[in-house]
């Protein structure tokens, strides 16, 4: 049996090169990079140049960046850093209903603290209306948060547009770009991004890893108290060896960026053309426009999402329903529920992503095995 991995949404093998780099770190340079002496000032040079390269890919400047240990603290980092910041000025924050739930959690935890927050509708395709987010934009609202690509369905939203209005309006945005860093090109001043969040484990780096962006001169306030690492911003002691691995996946995703994003097209066009051709009805979840090509999210009518993931892992396919973070609940899913309600097409979906070491052919099986699958089940 084939053994296929096509769930890189939730999380990517590490890349044999990022390991090779961290493995001195791990073993022979161990110095904490606070310390004044040879040790530490051989660890600081690594958080030095990886702060430097990653702010670079990013177009932010090197003092804007902050090693987290991924997208969930991020998120929470910049949501609760920049609301604490500014609470005397209003206490209302806006996100949507699709985001991940490092980010929905996070503003319901707002809410306990007598924020008042919107959550954005979206329509069909996963997009908000840029329209219906001007309208709820008040003189008290001072925070705005909305995902640059879902974490379920690959649908982007109109980030430029969204900067755009929000710096017109002197609005903090933060956006979580966990699924969108290291596959397509992002410009934070370009785009007027404030804060971003950003993950290693889904750019074939190590778990426990990741960075926020924080704009010169946004209002923010640590939330962790200790040292002063991070310049006082992220107290303990940095992850040296993942961030060392987090600096070589950064500089690897953007050398093969390009090529990687047509491979990933190439792969979720070849499945539904099999599907097509084997006569499997599907419905594809997410917009069909504004997308990232390495999430494709489709409904199997007639087939139960979890009756369907249980086979597909029988015959050696991991794929997924949806959010990792979500694993094990019966629920369906908060995003397609956002999209379409009580349809029957929650019930019946998989998420398949594609990443690192995935091949034309692991495709293929996939596909053909799951076409057999759904026949099998709907008959």
């Amino acid at each position: 049996m084939k053994n296929v991995y096509l769930d890189h949404a939730a999380t990517s093998p590490v890349h044999p090169e990022v390991v090779e780099v961290m493995i001195p770190y791990l073993t022979e340079h161990f110095g904490n990079p606070s310390s004044i002496h040879q040790y530490g000032r051989r660890t600081r040079k690594v958080l030095d140049d990886a702060r430097t390269a990653i702010a670079a890919s990013i177009g932010a400047s090197r003092n804007e960046i902050i090693f987290t240990s991924g997208g969930t603290e991020s998120d929470n980092l910049a949501i609760l850093g920049v609301a604490s910041a500014l609470e005397e000025k209003g206490k209302h924050v806006i996100t949507t209903a699709v985001e991940h739930h490092a980010v929905l959690h996070t503003f319901h935890e707002l809410e306990k603290r007598g924020f008042d927050v919107t959550y954005l509708p979206v329509d069909e395709n996963g997009r908000i209306s840029l329209e219906e987010l001007n309208r709820e934009l008040r003189d008290d609202t001072i925070l705005v948060s909305i995902m640059y690509c879902n974490n379920e369905t690959g649908t982007m939203q109109d980030i430029e547009e969204i900067g755009l209005l929000l710096k017109e309006k002197d609005i903090p945005f933060h956006t979580d770009a966990v699924q969108a860093y290291g596959l397509i090109s992002i410009d934070v001043k370009e785009v007027n991004i404030d804060l971003m969040s950003a993950s290693g484990h889904k750019i074939n780096s190590p778990k426990g890893t990741g960075f926020l962006y924080v704009k010169e001169g946004v209002p923010f306030l640590p939330q962790g108290f200790g040292g002063e690492q991070e310049r006082k911003r992220r107290a303990g002691t940095e992850n040296v060896a993942g961030i060392a691995g987090l600096h070589k996946a950064a500089v690897l995703a953007q050398n093969d960026r390009d090529e990687r994003y047509t491979q990933y097209v190439n792969f979720r066009e070849t499945m539904k053309k099999l599907w097509n051709d084997e006569d499997v009805p599907f419905l594809e979840n997410g917009s069909q426009e504004y997308y990232l090509p390495h999430i494709l999210n489709v409904s199997f009518p007639g087939v139960k999402t979890e009756v369907l993931l249980v086979n597909l892992d029988l015959a050696g396919i991991a794929a997924s329903s949806g959010s990792a973070c979500t694993a094990g609940s019966l629920e369906p899913s908060h995003v397609l529920t956002a999209m379409f309600g009580e349809d029957e097409r929650t019930k019946s979906s998989v998420r398949f992503s594609f990443g690192y070491a995935n091949t034309i052919q692991d495709i293929e099986y996939a596909a053909m095995e799951t076409a057999k699958i759904v026949k099998r089940l709907t008959k």
